[in-house]
């Protein structure tokens, strides 16, 4: 641990004083002369006048040169608005390619242009802004210098118009959609272009290929004339109102109608620190999660698709790591209904940021759940050039709950707490990111053994990835409002790549990649181990092909049911090793028809066998239309009493884009694992920018027999008033 802190030291110092690495990269921003219309006409006297940011750096498939596809972009405002415009020329006339209209479009499979812009010019978070060719947009937070989440949606206008060799852009954004602090007239700011069809992903400021675009290490600087315009009063009322029905046919029981009302609230109590406020929430309208083959041991992840708790979500759901988090926002309302929330998040200065929730469930008699209080403290303080120390505490705690009262129902936990803190580290170019963490959870008879250490160190040039990682998390430990899936462990990760760049040819680099992740107990015995050593092609048309081979070994520490169908478990103790090989093909993405091709074959639990074969495969009659199929398939042979399984995931998906603001969803999963068939479908029309009309209907069927197991049908109205 101490050279682990040491190691941190030496390498975020020498970037303490360093100048930003590409603050010669400036574009100045003027206050409008004249009005602006969003039609992508850009004619106005305002944009003539606008100073030009052009002459972009190519980043893939080479990062040595200038872009080959060009693009022009001006910035201006007013009292109001932030005004962008791009102008993004095209080397084939009226040729561009696009999945559909749906907003926060998949990236690589889309023609785009994107603002990226850091309002604290603090190189940690920030904003992302932009369109694909045909006009779907596209806004996110980026946190933690180079991630971004799509998830989060806010109020802004744009409009796109196509010419023969070029497509515009034109967006307006509101400056009380954004954060940021009073009086600070430079803001890091970057744009980048990407055609697929050429292919080529460039940016205004340089950027090296290994990084993604949304890396605040690489913006330039946007120098306002004089200050933004402070937002005065800022507050929004989304009220929602629904109706709907819900049926269930197993029970035989008669359909259960809903009328509902609710409203969540934003107020700007400044320009870069917001309350949030949600009073009897529904989250009806969210996507249904894409369902998986469950073959694990533990608990398995989804990610929270819920807007109330995505602003400024990274303080949040970002402190540790992806299996040892603190905080998992979807524990709260699990299959219990919120009463109420608060949030107050965002920044205080341009060194502190904070973040504090607070959401109440309300009680289930049937069960006998308490009504149940989440409390959340977060708090970022920056240190160096663009590394963090952060803190959280975490509480759960039941209301009056007095489970002697309750006798035959079962038991809840009266409280628990969890209290960390973490040292993130971002060097200045991105070359050497880390991260070393301390957690301890409070439960009611839990004295010992509740700790969680965790750290790791990467380092990415172009050619290298080399990293170690190591977690050690207590036997008593306990997270209730997190997702920490495994206890009582010590994990070791080491990974190593290495990429090698034809100078000529069709491939565009290939290398390989070997990792391993031990287990160990606290005496140090192993019980796992997974070591994977990959080869990967990627060539220049965009397309990749990957092979690979795994050597596994697992010490059963639990009763484990190697296909989860209820036939049989593996006993306690019991040792099981398997080598495995696959091979992953994914198509180019600027056809039409793209496909997703992955197999693997090997070993598997006691001696036994397993085929996988997986296949995404898309189609879409561009930009209204995207048809896509989603299909897995097991095989799996074990001695008595599993013998032979057989398991299906199949799930078509049709998106139907009427425009930029009507939209129709159909998504079925058959699950033959679970004996379920998920249809749902979804209709929505946003009528006004970030207010919505939605109809949502669900079925699930038995798949054998087939027969109808629930049914539900939704109608629900929301208005965005500021």
């Amino acid at each position: 641990m101490r050279y682990f802190l040491l190691l941190i030291f030496f390498t975020t110092s020498s970037y303490v004083f360093s100048q930003k690495i590409n603050s010669a990269y400036q574009i100045r921003i003027a206050k409008a002369n004249g009005p602006i219309q969003i039609d992508g006409n850009i004619d106005e006297a305002a944009w003539t006048d606008a100073e030009p940011a052009k002459d972009f750096f190519m980043i893939s498939p080479m990062d040595t040169s200038y872009a080959k596809v060009l693009t022009e972009v001006r910035m201006t405002y007013d009292d109001a608005n932030l005004y962008i415009s791009a102008i993004c020329y095209q080397p084939n006339a009226k040729s561009y390619a696009v999945e559909s209209l749906r907003r926060d479009f998949a990236y690589n499979k889309n023609d785009n242009f994107l603002l990226i812009v850091d309002p604290f010019d603090d190189q940690t978070n920030g904003f992302t802004f932009g369109v694909n060719a045909a006009g779907a947009q596209w806004d996110g937070l980026i946190f933690n210098s180079n991630g971004y989440d799509l998830s989060w949606d806010n109020k802004w206008y744009s409009e796109v118009k196509h010419y023969d060799d070029r497509w515009v852009f034109e967006a307006a954004i509101p400056f009380k959609s954004i954060r940021y602090k009073k009086g600070i007239k430079t803001w890091g700011i970057n744009f980048s272009r990407l055609d697929i069809k050429v292919p080529e992903k460039s940016a205004w400021a340089k950027i090296p290929r290994q990084f993604n675009v949304a890396s605040l290490a690489y913006t330039g600087n946007l120098l306002w004339d004089q200050a933004p315009p402070e937002t005065g009063t800022n507050v929004s009322v989304i009220p929602y109102a629904l109706g709907g029905f819900t049926k269930n046919y197993e029970n035989n029981s008669g359909a259960k109608f809903r009328k509902e009302v609710g409203a969540d609230a934003k107020i700007g109590i400044t320009s870069s620190l917001n309350l949030d406020l949600t009073v009897n929430p529904d989250f009806s309208q969210i996507e249904v999660d894409k369902q998986v083959t469950n073959l694990d041991r533990f608990e398995l992840f989804f990610p929270e698709r819920r807007q109330f708790f995505l602003e400024n979500a990274d303080l949040f759901a970002n402190f540790g790591y992806s299996t040892i988090r603190p905080f998992f926002s979807r524990r709260i309302g699990l299959g219990v209904p919120i009463e109420y929330g608060v949030r107050l998040s965002g920044s205080l200065d341009k060194h502190w940021r904070i973040g504090v929730m607070d959401m109440q469930t309300k009680s289930i008699e049937e069960t006998g759940l308490p009504a149940q209080n989440f409390a959340v403290l977060a708090l970022q303080r920056r240190v160096f050039s663009r590394s963090n120390i952060r803190f959280m505490f975490v509480n759960k705690q039941s209301v009056n709950y007095h489970p002697e009262n309750q006798p035959g129902k079962p038991d809840f936990s009266l409280f628990n707490r969890n209290v960390g803190v973490e040292y993130n580290m971002v060097s200045k170019n991105n070359l050497w990111v880390g991260k070393t963490m301390m957690l301890k959870s409070f439960s009611p008879q839990k004295k010992s053994d509740d700790l969680v250490h965790a750290a790791n160190l990467q380092y990415t040039n172009r050619k290298w990835v080399l990293s170690w990682q190591q977690e050690v998390v207590g036997e008593n430990y306990n997270a209730e409002v997190g997702y920490v899936p495994r206890r009582d462990f010590i994990r070791l990760n080491p990974k190593v790549g290495y990429l090698f760049f034809p100078k000529a040819g069709n491939i565009l680099n290939h290398g390989p990649v070997l990792s391993s992740s031990y287990y160990f107990t606290k005496s140090f015995n192993r019980t796992d181990n997974e070591t994977i050593l990959s080869y990967k092609f990627t060539h220049r048309n965009q397309s990749t092909f990957e092979a690979w081979a795994s050597d596994n070994f697992i010490k059963l520490l639990k009763p484990f049911d190697p296909v989860n169908t209820g036939k049989g478990t593996l006993g306690v103790g019991t040792e099981h090793f398997w080598t495995t090989w696959g091979l992953n093909y994914a198509s180019k993405p600027q056809k039409e028809y793209t496909y997703i091709f992955s197999g693997q074959y090997g070993g598997y639990y006691a001696d036994g066998k397993r085929l996988n074969l997986a296949a995404d495969l898309g189609y879409r009659f561009q930009p209204y239309v995207n048809i896509a199929l989603s299909t897995s398939y097991n095989h799996i042979v074990l001695p008595q009493p599993w013998r032979t399984t057989d398991f299906w995931l199949i799930g078509p998906r049709t998106d139907i884009t009427f425009s930029n603001k009507l939209f129709f969803t159909t998504f079925v999963q058959y699950n033959n694992q679970q004996k379920n068939i998920n249809l749902n479908t979804r209709f929505q029309w946003r009528y006004k920018p970030a207010s919505d009309l939605f109809l949502v209907y669900t079925d699930n069927y038995y798949s054998s027999p087939f027969a109808v197991r629930n049914r539900a049908l939704v109608l629900k109205f929301t208005y965005w008033w500021n």
